[in-house]
């Protein structure tokens, strides 16, 4: 899969079959959408194109918008060349692009710029400026401009019955056993290890604490899950806190990881955390003795869970 950050640098080589939207979280609803486009192209010939924008248009388009995003742009783009697309466009979202009349969008960007053959776009899909354009305007243009549209139903979409949206709650309220039910994939913070307190090292439970550059990346509420992630070309399992360290009182919040059976240095290098399931809420403990013995307590049963995911 090619990657371009404008839809400029775009040239493509034959016609192309076409679908867009934000795809935050590359969810199962999302993977229908973009197996038809796989499906179209491989039945008709053409490129395949998904066509993506960064930032989000609610943090442009909605003064103090807070929204919290499932994938950082690297995590999107990762699990988008997974599902065997040919050209992902990354293109930045600011005023001036949403300022643009559906006509112009259709024109300009689709058919002069995409070479487009056919689109494929989700039943609900609004475009254009202040989104008042929708599918029966797009199939409109389609006879104008000679290109073919085609729709998810509402009926297709519902039998998944999933959205962006119901992960982010999800994952808020701690159940990431239905985000990841919802993603079809383990929920996954990507970033860089760096030096903690060392606290977890005299009790026996060494962390890498992970750093996440992004700060739109939602993480999930605070609590001790379950984890995993490939180290060393290892699947390694461990478990994760994510919240203040009351015990100790800690005044930010951090995200640390006791792997298990691991003893090699991860000090500034990228991993990915696949977060697998959530085990108890963060509390605060008396002493470190007592934090050591939950901790002890918190291996065990992740130890005895494992085996479900190990499968």
């Amino acid at each position: 899969m090619k990657i371009y950050h404008s839809i400029k640098d775009f040239k493509p080589t034959s016609q192309t079959i076409v679908t867009l939207g934000t795809f935050d979280g590359v969810h199962i609803g999302h993977k229908k959408i973009i197996e038809r486009l796989v499906s179209n192209a491989a039945a008709n010939g053409g490129e395949t194109v998904i066509l993506t924008f960064f930032p989000h248009p609610r943090m442009i388009l909605q003064d103090g918008s807070d929204i919290k995003l499932l994938n950082t742009i690297d995590e999107k783009s990762m699990l988008l060349d997974q599902c065997g697309i040919d050209h992902l466009i990354i293109h930045p979202f600011d005023q001036e692009f949403s300022r643009l009349t559906a006509e112009e969008f259709v024109q300009e960007i689709l058919v002069n710029q995409f070479q487009l053959k056919k689109i494929i776009i989700g039943h609900d899909h609004r475009f254009g400026r202040n989104r008042t354009a929708n599918i029966d305007d797009l199939i409109n243009f389609g006879n104008q401009f000679s290109f073919e549209v085609e729709q998810i139903s509402a009926q297709e979409i519902d039998e998944v019955s999933v959205s962006s949206t119901k992960i982010r709650n999800a994952l808020f309220e701690g159940n990431c056993q239905l985000a990841n039910e919802y993603l079809g994939y383990p929920y996954i913070l990507s970033g860089t290890v760096e030096k903690g307190k060392s606290i977890g090292r005299t009790i026996n439970f060494p962390t890498a604490n992970l750093h996440i550059k992004e700060s739109y990346k939602l993480i999930p509420k605070n609590g001790v899950y379950i984890v995993s992630s490939l180290l060393n070309n290892k699947t390694v399992f461990g478990m994760m806190n994510i919240g203040f360290n009351p015990t100790v009182n800690g005044e930010k919040q951090s995200i640390e990881i006791h792997f298990f059976n691991w003893n090699a240095d991860l000090y500034n290098q990228k991993i990915q955390v696949n977060v697998l399931e959530r085990i108890r809420e963060e509390q605060k403990f008396d002493s470190i003795d007592d934090l050591k013995i939950q901790l002890q307590q918190d291996q065990n049963k992740s130890l005895q869970m494992i085996e479900k995911f190990n499968r």
